[in-house]
C-alpha cells in the first residue's frame, strides 16, 4: 500500500503529505525543476521509443529491475568492515525506535491539543448557527484584529479605507452566519474546484466541520454535522482516516480511509444525473424517450470509499485509483490542519494571503473525479434521434437509481 508521510520532514517518493509535498506547490521552481531534469531525457527517450517501442520498453523493464538491487560492494569488504557496518546497522536500528517513540508522542500531543481546542470550535459553531452572539469583549477584540488588518492592507496599498457604519435599523435581521462553510470552502482553491452549481445548495445545510482523534486506532474522523435536507438523510457524514507506523523510519502514514454511504432522498441524489434521449425505430419511424442514470461530479465525492488496487496491478485504472487516494490524503490534511482551525480566515479569505493563494489556479482536481465512460448504448433496432436532451436527477421525471456512496 502507498503511505503517506504525516510528520517527517524528509521528503516522500510515495504520497503527499503537508511537510514534504504541499497541496500546493510553488509553480516557478516546480517548472524549473522539471525543466532541469527532463530536457534532455525526454529528447533521447522520445526519439528511441519512436523508432523501436519494443526496444524501450525492454530497456524499462530492465532499469526497474536495478532499483535497489545489490551491488556487490559490501560483500566484498573485508569481514572486519562488514563487522563494523553491522554494528552501524544496529545504531541505526537504535535511532529508529528512538523515532517510533517520538511520533507516538508527537501523536498523543496533538489528541491533547485537540480537546483543549474542543471549547473554543463548540463556541464557534453556536455563534455560526446562531444559537448564541458573541459576548462584548469577543466582538471588542475581533474588531480590534479586523482594523489591525485592514490597516496593514491600506498600508499596503497606499489607501485609507473608510468605515462604513451602518444605520443598525436598516439592518436586515439574520441569524447566526449564512453560508459560513459554504463560503469557506468555495474560498479554497482545491475544494472550490470539487464543488458544483448543484453541490451548493446541498452545502448550505452543512452546520459544522469536526476533527476527532480515534480511541482505539491510529488515525482521525472529520465530521461534517448537517441540517436536516432535501438531498440525504444522514445528519452526519464522516470520513475515518487510519494511520499505520513505519517500521523503517517510525513514522506515522496514511493507511487507509473509509467514508460514509450517502442516504439519498428520491430525485436529489447529486452523485448521479439522468441523461434522456430521443430514439427513432428504423422500420417504424417512431420516436421514444429513454433515460439513463449516469455518474455526476460532486463535492459528496469526498465520502466515497476507495479501495487501494493491489500492489502488482500496473494498469491504468489502477494508477489512476492511487492518484486519486493521494488526493484524498491532502484534502484530509486540508481539512485537519488547516479548514478547521482557520475556518474565519477561510470565510473572509485572509488565509489566501498567508497560504501565497490569491492568484493560485490549478487543475489537478480534475484527477480527483473518476473518470466514467458515459456513452449511452443504442437499442439494436433504434438509430439515435440528432435531437439529446440532459436533465439532473431533480428535474427526471423517473427517480433514478441511488449510487452507493
Amino acid at each position: 500500500n502507498k503511505a503517506v508521510d504525516i510528520k517527517s520532514d524528509e521528503k516522500a517518493t510515495t504520497a503527499p503529505t503537508p511537510q514534504n509535498t504541499p497541496i500546493f506547490t510553488a509553480p516557478l521552481a516546480a517548472a524549473a525543476a522539471a525543466a532541469r531534469i527532463a530536457t534532455v531525457a525526454e529528447e533521447d527517450s522520445d526519439a528511441l521509443a519512436a523508432h523501436n517501442p519494443a526496444l524501450m520498453s525492454m530497456l524499462q523493464g530492465r532499469l526497474g529491475s536495478l532499483i535497489g538491487a545489490p551491488s556487490g560492494y559490501i560483500e566484498s569488504l573485508p569481514k572486519a568492515v562488514r563487522d563494523r557496518v553491522d554494528g552501524l546497522r544496529y545504531l541505526q536500528q537504535q535511532h529508529i525506535d528512538i523515532d517510533k517513540q517520538m511520533h507516538m508522542e508527537i501523536y498523543e500531543l496533538e489528541k491533547k491539543y485537540s480537546k483543549l481546542y474542543a471549547p473554543l470550535y463548540e463556541r464557534r459553531s453556536t455563534i455560526i448557527a446562531g444559537k448564541a452572539e458573541p459576548t462584548d469583549e469577543e466582538k471588542a477584540e475581533g474588531a480590534k484584529i479586523a482594523e489591525a488588518e485592514k490597516e496593514g492592507e491600506s498600508a499596503l496599498s497606499g489607501i485609507a479605507e473608510e468605515k462604513d457604519d451602518e444605520d443598525e435599523e436598516e439592518q436586515k435581521v439574520v441569524d447566526g452566519i449564512p453560508d459560513f462553510w459554504m463560503t469557506a470552502l468555495r474560498n479554497h482553491p482545491q475544494l472550490g474546484e470539487l464543488i458544483t452549481d448543484r453541490d451548493e445548495e446541498a452545502i448550505k445545510f452543512l452546520r459544522d466541520i469536526r476533527l476527532e482523534y480515534l480511541e482505539d486506532n491510529l488515525g482521525f474522523k472529520l465530521i461534517f454535522e448537517f441540517a436536516e435536507n432535501q438531498f440525504f438523510s444522514n445528519t452526519e457524514l464522516v470520513k475515518t482516516y487510519f494511520y499505520e507506523q513505519s517500521d523503517v523510519a517510525g513514522i506515522l502514514e496514511f493507511k487507509s480511509a473509509q467514508g460514509t454511504e450517502i442516504n439519498w432522498k428520491p430525485e436529489n441524489d447529486l452523485s448521479v444525473t439522468v441523461e434522456t434521449k430521443k430514439q427513432r425505430h428504423k422500420t417504424t419511424n417512431r420516436t421514444r424517450v429513454v433515460k439513463k442514470t449516469v455518474p455526476s461530479k460532486t463535492f459528496f465525492s469526498f465520502f466515497t470509499t476507495v479501495e487501494e488496487p493491489d500492489e502488482d496491478d500496473d494498469s491504468d485504472l489502477a494508477e489512476e485509483t492511487r492518484d486519486r487516494i493521494e488526493l484524498d490524503y491532502e484534502l484530509a490534511e486540508e481539512f485537519k490542519e488547516k479548514i478547521i482551525p482557520n475556518a474565519v480566515d477561510w470565510f473572509t479569505g485572509k488565509a489566501l494571503e498567508y497560504e501565497g493563494l490569491e492568484d493560485y489556479e490549478d487543475e489537478f482536481m480534475d484527477d480527483y473525479y473518476d473518470d466514467e465512460d458515459e456513452d449511452s448504448d443504442d437499442d439494436d433496432d433504434e438509430d439515435d434521434d440528432e435531437d439529446g436532451l440532459s436533465r439532473s436527477a431533480k428535474e427526471a421525471a423517473e427517480p433514478p437509481q441511488c449510487k452507493n456512496q
